[in-house]
């Protein structure tokens, strides 16, 4: 079957969509696919094209995916607007490399958003070409723009800009999303039930297994061997409340064995090392590689994971697969009720978003019971075991999207009429 996959981001080195995007392509040729991707060339968390590229069109293999790179301009410090015209100048960049696709005659066009700019262009070369179309929302865009203040939520503007994205919503064969409360939000968009496909961000099966022999990231670091770590790996961007974690790391200062680690690149970062200079037990690291990552993981005894309150359920981060499938318990900011929430709750401790005190309360707790962490850690794993490792979302993609080209109505089992977070 021949894929043509159309997103900003295809890299598998960083964290976050780019990473996801990479695997998927690459575990989609394994199979026996023929797998084309429209892509930008890597610029994302530094907000610059990566060390080595070039900013325009170019054409190149990797690991038997056909990648085509198209220019995009990038701003260097992005805002609400920046980030609009950033988008749309890639979306309009890409449409000649997308018209060259259609003499390729693909079966499925996927369009990873963000950006939901490429939907037009992705959903366009599916209908010339004959191609069934396929739409993987990694977040709501529109929806937290608004919520974080990003676009003026100005009554006009937002009517109109929610019809058309509602209305590209509704034109696409497949729509897929990575949690249960994302699903239901889709289908509050007008989306068919049977259109509808559970495709959460992964773990790689390997680190969601017990890591073996000790972790040199200790020794690294300089950090003692019965020291407790708390650790944050990811994309150290805006939407994701980092400020909290200097504030925490002030409070958990006169604990005798907890150490904090931020391991990431991003927006954020210059703010964090100066917020964090001169404290003793706060480690910075920079991105790590890919194939560091599962130690990296299981360096932690506690998972940390911020998050931006007007983004609840609009955006899953696609950092908790990792952190659940190490084995550790998750500290998390997210109000209740959120799918966010009732995962965390089940391995780990959620607090209200921005309360550092409870925070770091958590983290203590945490940190002077071993036998707790064992046991919330089990769950974590337990959890990604059933729903993320790689092999069975994967299995189900292929499913999903065989499907999808014969034109068979087959997207997901739903449990309900109604999407619910499963246990």
């Amino acid at each position: 079957m021949r894929i043509l996959i159309h997103g900003i981001n295809f890299h598998p080195e960083p964290t976050g969509i780019g990473k996801y995007s990479g695997e998927m392509a690459a575990e989609l040729v394994a199979m026996g696919h023929e797998v084309r991707v429209v892509a930008a060339p890597p610029y994302y968390p530094d907000w610059r094209i990566g060390d080595g590229w070039r900013n325009g069109y170019s054409r190149h293999a990797w690991k038997g995916v056909d990648v085509w790179r198209v220019p995009l301009w990038v701003p260097a410090q992005p805002s609400g607007l920046k980030r609009i015209i950033h988008l749309t100048s890639f979306s309009v960049a890409a449409l000649p490399v997308l018209a060259r696709q259609l003499f390729w005659r693909p079966d499925v066009v996927m369009v990873v958003a963000p950006a939901l700019t490429s939907a037009p262009g992705g959903w366009l070369t599916a209908r010339l070409s004959g191609a069934r179309c396929w739409l993987h929302v990694q977040d709501f865009e529109v929806d937290a723009a608004f919520e974080l203040g990003l676009i003026s939520a100005n009554g006009i503007v937002r009517k109109l800009v929610t019809g058309i994205e509602q209305w590209l919503l509704r034109r696409f064969d497949r729509v897929s999303t990575i949690s249960w409360r994302m699903l239901d939000r889709t289908r509050s968009k007008g989306v068919e039930r049977d259109r509808l496909v559970f495709l959460p961000n992964w773990v790689n099966d390997q680190a969601a297994r017990p890591f073996s022999g000790p972790s040199r990231y200790r020794q690294e670091l300089g950090i003692a061997d019965d020291a407790i770590v708390a650790l944050f790996s990811g994309t150290l961007g805006g939407k994701q409340g980092l400020e909290l974690l200097p504030k925490v790391a002030q409070r958990i200062r006169s604990h005798p064995k907890l150490v904090m680690v931020i391991c990431g690149d991003g927006v954020m970062k210059p703010h964090l090392e100066q917020a964090c200079a001169g404290m003793d037990n706060v480690r910075m690291l920079p991105l790590q590689p890919a194939e560091r990552l599962a130690e990296l993981l299981h360096t932690a005894d506690i998972h940390m994971l911020p998050q931006n309150p007007g983004a609840a359920d609009l955006v899953m981060p696609s950092k908790l697969s990792g952190m659940l499938g190490s084995g550790r318990p998750v500290v998390t900011t997210t109000e209740p009720g959120t799918e966010l929430a009732h995962v965390v709750s089940e391995c780990g401790r959620v607090v209200p978003p921005g309360d550092d005190p409870a925070f770091a309360d958590a983290l203590i707790e945490l940190a002077d019971s071993p036998a707790l962490r064992q046991q919330l850690g089990l769950r974590a794993n337990q959890y990604a075991q059933k729903h993320l490792i790689r092999s069975v979302v994967l299995g189900r993609l292929d499913r999903c999207l065989q499907a999808c080209a014969t034109h068979t109505i087959a997207g997901v089992e739903l449990p309900r009429e109604s999407t619910q977070t499963p246990k």
